[in-house]
Order: structure tokens, then sequence, then C-alpha cells
């Protein structure tokens, strides 16, 4: 048997948002053929560990060199020693866009890197910051692939970071999603319990600026239907969402019960699956709660408005404005229950039908498998 594929990932944080998410999915689904050493960039978040199956080999690099930082040669040449000892490194997000600069600096005997794209931090939600632009443009001229999961970054690709366009792939974020069809355990979520007359709203996010989460907590304080909000995820952002529960004396009706792994056991407990981000592009808790058969609230932002299905849009705010969120929520809180089942099956059939993740894992395993020449390395 052929030895393990040692891949070096280059994250920005280890906690468990939708990219984390999508590479442990892809750990998991490649089992034994490749082993894996995980940089964060952040060290103390970690959360998405708990989601790699039993029996994946895997680490967490120990004293890595710093992914951020001021450029400078030897910062450079310090990463650049680090990863020539694996035989693929894969990089995610602007956090660790450094790992493709230093392949570009000190590029002789490098293995091939695969950058990942899937958004932007609060800092670029309003619009891209023209020296990072530039910074990507040269950088990426040293990456194998660049991949992203929205036809917004592929576009921001091709015109604004000035990718070829053989090198780009956009590759849409997928699940299992017959999974989310069972009947959820009620106990999936610990202290949780659904009240009698109250709409659960439910969210999947780690809990960082750009998912705006204060904003959520507030919308739904200010609506007049009886409603409950679930937080699910960890991260930097949690006091921030628990002082704003409590500021509006409703910090029993927000629960945050951290990260928990296996959404398809708790998803479908919601009633609503909301967003309150300022910037996404290709969110998975949107698969996530279409797959589960809910109705979707969040932000016109990104690929959200063809995510979900047609009937759907009219319920997607055209910002993030938490006002207009509120009212939406509230719309769609007050509406029959089999009104909103209706919706939640017309997301369920679109899911099923675009955003299984047997395609998603096919298309990477190629990818991957192409870049180190081996083709069927992950297969």
């Amino acid at each position: 048997m052929p030895q393990p594929i040692h891949i070096l990932h280059l994250h920005s944080t280890f906690a468990l948002g939708g990219k984390e998410a999508r590479a442990v999915r892809l750990m998991n689904a490649f089992g034994d053929r490749a082993r894996h050493t995980i940089v964060s960039g952040m060290p103390d978040q970690l959360g998405a560990r708990a989601a790699i199956a039993a029996g994946i080999k895997y680490e967490i690099a120990q004293n890595p060199p710093p992914l951020t930082g001021k450029p400078s040669v030897a910062r450079f040449e310090a990463i650049a020693r680090f990863m020539r000892r694996f035989d693929l490194v894969l990089t995610y997000n602007w956090g660790a866009i450094d790992g493709v600069m230093a392949r570009r600096v000190f590029g002789k005997g490098m293995p091939p890197i695969v950058h990942h794209e899937d958004g932007f931090n609060a800092d670029e939600a309003r619009g891209l910051k023209p020296q990072r632009n530039i910074y990507r443009r040269f950088a990426l001229g040293a990456a194998h692939a660049l991949v992203v999961p929205s036809h917004t970054l592929e576009k921001i690709a091709l015109k604004t970071w000035h990718q070829p366009r053989e090198k780009v792939h956009r590759i849409a974020n997928g699940i299992d999603v017959a999974r989310y069809a069972a009947k959820p355990d009620p106990g999936a979520i610990p202290g949780f319990r659904r009240k009698a007359g109250e709409i659960v709203i439910g969210t999947l996010a780690g809990l960082r600026e750009v998912k705006d989460l204060p904003a959520l907590v507030r919308a739904v304080g200010g609506m007049s239907a009886r409603a409950r909000l679930v937080i699910v995820g960890e991260g930097p952002e949690r006091a921030k969402i628990e002082a704003a529960a409590a500021l509006l004396g409703m910090a029993d009706r927000v629960h945050l019960p951290g990260f928990l792994p296996d959404p398809y056991r708790y998803v479908g407990l919601f009633d609503i699956m909301a967003l309150s981000s300022k910037s996404e592009q290709f969110p998975i808790a949107v698969v996530e709660g279409m797959a589960a058969g809910l109705p979707i609230v969040a932000p016109a932002i990104g690929d959200i408005p063809t995510m979900v299905a047609p009937d759907n849009v009219a319920y997607l705010p055209s910002t993030s404005n938490e006002i207009r969120l509120r009212d939406v929520l509230q719309t769609v809180a007050i509406a029959k229950p089999e009104g909103r089942a209706w919706l939640g099956e017309q997301n369920r059939a679109k899911a099923a039908a675009e955003y299984d993740e047997k395609t998603m894992i096919a298309r990477y395993a190629a990818l991957y498998g192409e870049a180190i020449g081996r083709p069927d390395a992950f297969t």
C-alpha cells in the first residue's frame, strides 16, 4: 500500500466555521490515504478538531512559524522551510496567504499549494482593500490552483486578482443531504428544550465579528412573536453576544451551546435558519438549513440568493440591517406552520438536487490528486 499523502493545512483559525467544516469533511473522506498537519494562526482556536473522525491521522503543529506579521524575507523563509517536508500544502483565506507568498519567494523544492478563498473578514466586508488585492494577485501566481465556492468569488478571482481561467476552480460546498431528512434528536443540543408556543430561530457559525451575531440577537429581541435563538458555534465574539442578550433582558432566550458536531442531528430542531453576516459567499449553514427543510432568513449577499429555492428569495433582506432582519424574521415566524414547512420543502429539494457532498468530494479529490501528479491518490 502506498504511503499516505502528507498534507499541511494552513488556517488563520481552526475554530469550526464553514471552511473548517469542509476541510474536516474532506479529511474524513480521504481516510487513510492521507495524514494531516494543521496550523491554526490562533493557537487557542481549535474547535474544528472535534469533528475529525476517529482513525484519521492528524496532528496540530506545535510552534509553527507565524502566518501573519510584517512581510520579511526571514519570515517567508521560515514558512517555506516548514512547508518543504510535506507533499501538498492547502492554504485558507487571507489569514494564510503568506504561505502562498513564501512559495512565491522561495519556490525551489516546494510542494504544490492549493489556495482556498471562502470569503472575507469584517475589515473587507464592505469592500476589498486595494493593497490586499495586489498582494493576492502577486502571491497567487505561485499557487497550483485557487478554489472558490461561489460565483461572486469566482468573478473576483478572475477580474480583480487577475488569475488565469484554468487556475480558478469553483466547487460548491456540499453536505450529506440525505442525513438531514431524518428526525432530529431532541437531546442533541445540551441544555435546550423547546417551550410550547415558541419559534426557534437557529444559526451555525463561528462566533466571529464578520458574522455580526449581536445584530441577530437584537433582531430576535425586537420581534413581537415569542422566539428563542440558538447559536451553535464557538469563537472570540461569545462575550459580545452574551452582552447583547443581557442588555435586552433576553439572556434566558439566547442559547449558546458552543460547538456541536453532527449538525444533521439538531438543525431540524429549528423552525427558521437565520444569518446576520456582514459578508458571506456560499455558507454551509444555509445548505444545512435547506437540507433540514427550513426556511432561510439571511442577508441577500454572496451566492445566498441563488442558493435558496426561488420562493425563499423574498425572505432575504437586501442588506444586513438588523431592523429589516427583524421584520423578515417576524413575517416568517407568524406564518402558518404549514407555510413554513412548504417553503422548507422547496429548499430541501434544491439542496438534494444541487448540493450533495459526493460531487464536492470527488472534485476536490481530483484537484488535489492532479496537483501532486497522482490523479487517483485520494480515490
